[in-house]
């Protein structure tokens, strides 16, 4: 019979009247175990005695350092209980059984796995609108004009809300760290009261005890322009719990939307990729809530922050030399610049997609490129080297500038079919120059006026430069559109006016007549 059964038959008993002697003798237990039954109908749970380990006692100390220091240790590499005991005998001439190391070393792990769970649990928190936001970088991989390679996803989510922005870039750089935010704004168009960090470099120079941080002098720029508070995470996996709105978004994130591998000609065309599903998500549904993620942030944006005038400056700020192919070197990437600037210390605006090169002295841009993905590469445009291939014509054909305006669709068929003419009509250098002199239009008028007046002029058999400039001119006008017949035939002076063998006029009869009028006056 069952100590559970035995109490039951106790309790009936009773209940008819039996005393508690009598039920103690009746059924062979001692009456504190009748008193038991009757107070509750589940027996007591059996306690475990503790016996005492005299012999155990010097060593505990140690043992719980050893495993409390496992904690930090491989996987692989930490104490087993006999690696304990074998440690106690023969490096400390311990007498001990094997078995009370065994139960000495299985309690410890239970009160240190006691205290991992108690430093690791959450309290559950409440967001109140426009309070809070947390940020951080997600790793993926996508496909950049064929190559594949490792992109970073920032991603700033709001509390409350649950609404979150995405932007992709090629690195964890300070000026992508710092766009992020200025993007991520303007898309909420209001700023969150406090945003949660982990100990991000571009933010954070050193960490200090407990919550102390010396914070990157750009990142308090960018606070203070802002006026947001900056909460910073503890550091290692201690910390992942304190944002774990933003890290669970991430994943999200690229599970929803960045699966399969997405494909595209450029980052910024992945950036629009991007944005369209960030607007999508607004009819997403978090688990738990009412409402769809845009409608809960229709309710937290008026709480928001309103921006300020101007958006803060993200970009870096650097001084570069112009080398002698008319070029500027940022980080290890080399970009174009016009060849009058051959030779000088230009400053140059490091943005995280952009690199834009400034007139020494002025704010005036001389040069905008789109940012490489790629070290030791040259990003060129072919605008920048007219004035020289003037100069140098014989270098066109086989210029780096030339190749990457053919691969970008800038120097189209049309372009060569123009070069070939001019070429075949004037010979290598002259026809080049004549391209180079088309090319410059480009500067003065919209590009799809130039082009339009170099259809015109191949139409016509010319490969007159002044033809174009006259063609796009009319096409800017509203007059390159007009019907066939109303337009004037273009046809080569040799063409329509025989060749003239008549010597050059002189004025020798009118001034042999001025003199005999004279002679006439006089006499």
């Amino acid at each position: 019979m069952s100590k559970v059964e035995l109490f039951e038959r106790i309790r009936r008993e009773h209940d008819a009247g039996v005393s508690i002697r009598e039920l103690a003798r009746r059924h062979g237990v001692h009456r504190r175990v009748v008193r038991q039954a009757i107070a509750n109908a589940v027996p007591p749970a059996r306690k475990t005695p503790e016996r005492a380990s005299p012999a155990m006692g010097p060593y505990e100390e140690m043992v719980r350092g050893w495993l409390r220091a496992d904690l930090e240790a491989p996987r692989k590499q930490r104490h087993t209980a006999r690696r304990v005991w074998q440690r106690l005998v023969r490096e400390y001439g311990a007498q001990l059984a094997e078995s009370t190391v065994r139960q000495f070393v299985a309690r410890v792990r239970v009160e240190l796995a006691e205290e991992s769970t108690s430093s690791t649990a959450c309290v559950p928190q409440l967001h109140e609108p426009g309070a809070e936001a947390e940020v951080d970088f997600t790793p993926f991989t996508a496909v950049i004009a064929g190559v594949a390679m490792v992109l970073q996803l920032f991603v700033m989510r709001l509390s409350c809300s649950g609404r979150a922005f995405a932007m992709a870039f090629a690195h964890q750089a300070q000026e992508a760290f710092f766009e992020g935010h200025v993007q991520a704004f303007a898309h909420f168009d209001g700023v969150p009261g406090r945003i949660r960090y982990d100990n991000l470099k571009d933010a954070v120079v050193r960490i200090l005890r407990g919550r102390d941080r010396v914070e990157n002098q750009r990142f308090v720029a960018l606070r203070s322009h802002y006026l947001f508070e900056s909460f910073f995470c503890q550091p290692g996996a201690e910390g992942a719990h304190e944002k774990g709105g933003v890290e669970g978004e991430g994943g999200r994130f690229r599970r929803a939307h960045l699966v399969p591998v997405p494909e595209a000609a450029s980052l910024a065309e992945l950036n629009r990729m991007i944005a369209a599903c960030v607007a999508a998500d607004d009819e997403r549904v978090i688990v738990g809530r009412p409402v769809t993620v845009g409608a809960a942030f229709a309710v937290e944006q008026p709480a928001l922050r309103p921006l300020p005038v101007e958006p803060f400056e993200a970009a870096r700020m650097l001084s570069c030399k112009v080398d002698t192919k008319a070029r500027v070197t940022v980080l290890q990437a080399r970009y174009s610049v016009p060849v009058r600037f051959i030779g000088r210390r230009v400053p140059v605006r490091l943005g995280a997609t952009q690199v834009e090169v400034c007139k020494p002295g002025t704010d005036a841009l001389i040069a905008v490129h789109e940012r490489s993905l790629h070290k030791h590469v040259d990003v060129l445009e072919l605008d920048h080297y007219l004035e020289l291939l003037v100069r140098k014509p014989g270098a066109l054909s086989g210029a780096t500038a030339l190749a990457q305006a053919r691969a970008a669709g800038k120097f189209t068929p049309m372009h060569d079919e123009f070069w070939t003419r001019a070429r075949r009509k004037l010979g290598d250098a002259a026809g080049t120059r004549a391209l180079v002199d088309v090319l410059l239009l480009y500067r003065r008028m919209a590009a799809s006026h130039v082009r339009d007046g170099i259809r015109s002029c191949l139409r016509a058999g010319s490969v007159d430069p002044a033809l174009v400039a006259i063609e796009a001119r009319r096409y800017a006008d509203g007059h390159g559109d007009e019907p066939r017949a109303k337009r004037a035939k273009v046809i080569a002076l040799p063409e329509r006016l025989p060749a003239d063998t008549r010597a050059a006029p002189t004025l020798f009869d009118y001034d042999q007549l001025l003199a005999d009028s004279a002679q006439e006056d006089a006499s």
